[in-house]
């Protein structure tokens, strides 16, 4: 059907269509906006855009009229004059009374986005290359979210899903009807939060705490992505919020709690080095694989290879506190705020016991707590 489209129009008109088709997806709007902050914004965008439509229609109005009814074909002849005071006092009053009018309503909106005072939770959020660490303080939640689209879908080995890019392991979750007040920070490089349906954009930037708020009153799924370019895998940081009713978000909150209380417990445990490999792998494929690689090999001139690594193959001490602690001077960050002692043991052993590493020792929990003193 789409040949003889193409054969019928000449084929030009048929994939102008075609590609239209293709991107029937995309909208030329704003997000539908899904925060009181979010609202404003969209208003604001919507109240500025129409009056700019009015002035391009009154300026180019007259100018085409002008152009059009004293034509010199039609017997005009232009009129010398060198100035005109009234003229030029209403192009300048005018123009100053319609920035004043945009002026206003765009004022009212910058300083509700900046007033994040009496909020009801606060979240702090910190940026790495290249996931979001999400840090409920009050209620002693702490969580790494990344990139969950599997890797055969980027390497274009899979059909590409539904939230392609979008879709993280762990979501930031928050009730709805309550003003979160987020503290927006870095560990390494300048990163940028950003959900449009919140109406929120804020950079993350090492060394200062930044702060932003939004307030969803609809429960469902909100997605965003970091909006600073911050290193090779910048399109690899996507953004999910999932708001709750406040009865779920109750419930969310105990079910992290007792998680955190168990992952307590295992720092005392002593595991066997295959439950070890089995549990560093999952944490290697979402906090290493992107630098190092699934098979080991690192990238050349840019990130070392763990395959035959000195490090990995050296004392089990020095490899952890390498992971722990990170290297100075190198790409290697500290992993030690980010993962538990279990999620270090875990991924220290997997690497001394994959690929070419055949070290067949394994570092358990309460080792990894020792070096953290």
């Amino acid at each position: 059907m789409m040949a003889k489209l193409i054969r019928n129009t000449g084929g030009g008109a048929a994939l102008f269509l075609y590609s239209m088709l293709a991107r029937a997806e995309y909208a030329i709007n704003l997000q539908q906006p899904e925060s009181p902050i979010a609202y404003q914004i969209f208003h604001l965008h919507t109240l500025i855009l129409w009056v700019c439509v009015g002035i391009f229609v009154v300026v180019f109005g007259a100018m085409f009229y002008s152009i059009f009814k004293h034509r010199k074909s039609v017997g005009h002849k232009a009129a010398h004059f060198h100035e005109n005071t009234t003229v030029e006092i209403i192009w300048t009053i005018v123009p100053f009374f319609i920035l004043m009018g945009m002026a206003f309503p765009a004022t009212q909106t910058v300083l509700a986005m900046r007033d994040t005072s009496v909020p009801d939770m606060t979240v702090k959020v910190t940026g790495y290359q290249w996931k979001w660490e999400y840090d409920y303080q009050k209620e002693g939640i702490k969580f790494i979210s990344s990139l969950a689209t599997p890797k055969d879908q980027i390497d274009n080995k899979a059909e590409k899903g539904e939230h392609y890019l979008l879709e993280v392991d762990n979501p930031m979750v928050v009730p709805t009807g309550k003003k979160i007040r987020v503290l927006l920070a870095a560990n390494d490089v300048i990163h940028a939060w950003w959900v449009p349906a919140f109406g929120v954009k804020q950079d993350a930037i090492p060394g200062f705490i930044k702060d932003t708020w939004f307030k969803v009153d609809k429960p469902g799924t909100y997605r965003g992505q970091c909006a600073e370019l911050c290193g090779k895998d910048h399109g690899f940081m996507p953004i999910v919020v999932e708001a709750k009713e406040p009865a779920e978000y109750a419930k969310w909150v105990a079910d992290q709690q007792a998680k955190v209380a168990a992952a307590a417990q295992n720092a005392d445990k002593v595991f066997t080095l295959a439950e070890l490999k089995a549990m560093g792998e999952k944490v290697y494929a979402t906090n290493c694989v992107a630098c190092h690689q699934a098979n080991g090999a690192g990238i050349p001139n840019v990130f070392k290879a763990l395959d035959g690594s000195a490090t990995v193959k050296g004392p089990k001490q020095g490899h952890a506190e390498v992971v722990l602690n990170g290297r100075t001077g190198t790409a290697m960050q500290a992993f030690g705020k980010q993962l538990s002692d279990t999620d270090i043991a875990a991924v220290v052993t997997y690497e001394r016991n994959s690929w070419s590493n055949n070290t067949g020792d394994a570092i358990q929990p309460s080792e990894v707590k020792a070096l953290r003193k």
